[in-house]
């Protein structure tokens, strides 16, 4: 099944100098913004008291903020978990264990409906916090040194590599950019959305460097933007399908999954729209610019010369 009816022919790699300059201002948006204002952490990275509670009957999250407050706790976060009667909230961290802090937040509940239920409570020390920081930090750092390893190993080349690489890195920083410009909640499910948009932006990629090894394989005189350029319409018709039907499913889970899911399917739509651009645009185009030719993909073998003796 092909999205375009007709065969389609597009430029990539005459324009990708003005893509360059798009992504260096994206991401430098996207330092700005990580040092002036952060990542807006959750209790997963920061330490504090994560609460989750059901009503019988709806209930307003201002209502359930002012009887958090009045219960002693500042500045509590509050939001849907799933639906109007089921709440999540996150507090600073107060010192006290999870026995501790149940009680005075069971009466706190109670305040606004007896038939409240506490269905989890728990409390995330600053040292918990600190590991998982530095457990996200170290699974990012090598799932990128396999990458780097992998496509040189596949593709004999370290063009193609380091193309694979930009673009792995670029679709990350673009999500943690908006995640810092926009202060969402940074929790360790968009972390795993983070993981899972380098995955999916890598085999895209990965899909197009299989038809650019195939094309050069076919015709190893032809100019490598040419056969860069064929590679990516060829395969254009697949990027798009697959991105648009997972679109779908990920908005959807935007719209109605609620406040727990909306940090990991905002990630992941960030991410499908970044990866796009970057295995169009980013990674074979910086193969390209580093100079990549059909000998690269297909070594020359030099023969021996004693072997062609009589």
């Amino acid at each position: 099944m092909e999205f375009f009816h007709k065969k389609t022919s597009f430029r990539f790699m005459d324009t990708r100098k003005v893509w360059y300059g798009l992504s260096i201002i994206l991401m430098l948006v996207s330092f700005v913004s990580f040092y002036v204002r952060g990542l807006n952490f959750a209790i997963d990275f920061t330490g504090g008291i994560s609460v989750e509670a059901a009503f019988p009957k709806q209930v307003a999250i201002e209502t359930v903020r002012k009887a958090v407050i009045a219960a002693g706790f500042h500045e509590p976060q509050v939001s849907y978990l799933g639906s109007t009667r089921d709440v999540t909230v996150g507090l600073q961290p107060t010192g006290q264990t999870a026995e501790q802090v149940r009680p005075t937040f069971e009466a706190a509940l109670a305040t606004i409906d007896p038939g409240v239920k506490i269905t989890a409570l728990e409390v995330v020390g600053p040292q918990v916090g600190d590991e998982l920081r530095h457990a996200a930090i170290l699974s990012i750092g090598v799932t990128l040194a396999l990458i780097a390893l992998y496509i040189i190993l596949r593709f004999h080349t370290w063009r193609l590599s380091l193309g694979a690489i930009f673009a792995v890195l670029h679709d990350p920083i673009l999500v943690l950019g908006v995640f810092s410009v926009t202060q969402t909640k940074f929790d360790l499910a968009v972390v795993a959305a983070i993981l899972a948009v380098i995955g999916y932006s890598l085999n895209d990629t990965v899909i197009v460097f299989d038809r650019i090894r195939e094309n050069f394989e076919k015709n190893r005189r032809q100019a490598a933007h040419i056969t860069l350029d064929q590679a990516i319409n060829q395969t254009l018709s697949r990027t798009i399908m697959t991105k648009v039907t997972t679109s779908i499913v990920v908005v959807a889970l935007l719209l109605l999954g609620g406040e727990a899911l909306r940090g990991f399917s905002e990630a992941l739509l960030i991410g499908i729209v970044a990866g796009t651009y970057s295995s169009i645009w980013i990674s074979s185009a910086v193969a390209l610019s580093f100079g990549l030719k059909a000998e690269h993909v297909f070594p020359t073998e030099h023969k021996n010369p004693i072997d062609e003796l009589p």
